[in-house]
């Protein structure tokens, strides 16, 4: 637990919703928790605000383009070998079809069903929080 001084690695992810279905990807082989689901994002790089990390990593990872994004919620998260500082939004307005851009699989989960994917410990609160948010009706 000494891990806790670190400086925690700073990551956005985003819940993509679409006809009461939200997305999620599967960690490639190679990166960390390799083959664990999560909601699509990545780490924040230096000089960048949380919404423009949010909307370079969807593109770079699953090539679409945020039209409209909210903050969720905010958590820091202690994993054994790192902690990391997970910034949350929902994105309900985007250009393009989502895809694994890096080998990564997606697919499509009923909002209400989330619970029952084998998805990152990090990302677990996020599930309940995402239960909870009134969205926007889908047209």
């Amino acid at each position: 637990m000494g891990r806790s001084l670190s400086k925690p690695v700073r990551v956005v992810a985003a819940a993509l919703v679409r006809a009461g279905a939200v997305l999620i990807t599967q960690r490639p082989p190679g990166k960390h928790m390799a083959g664990a689901w999560e909601f699509p994002g990545g780490k924040i790089a230096a000089g960048e605000s949380e919404a423009e990390a949010l909307s370079r990593e969807l593109r770079e990872e699953i090539g679409i383009a945020v039209r409209d994004s909210r903050h969720v919620l905010t958590l820091t998260h202690d994993y054994p070998d790192k902690c990391v500082e997970l910034s949350f939004w929902v994105v309900e307005t985007f250009d393009g079809e989502p895809a694994g851009l890096e080998g990564q699989a997606l697919k499509w989960i009923p909002r209400d069903q989330l619970g029952a994917e084998p998805i990152l410990p990090a990302d677990q609160p996020f599930i309940e929080a995402l239960q909870k948010l009134q969205l926007q009706p889908q047209t």
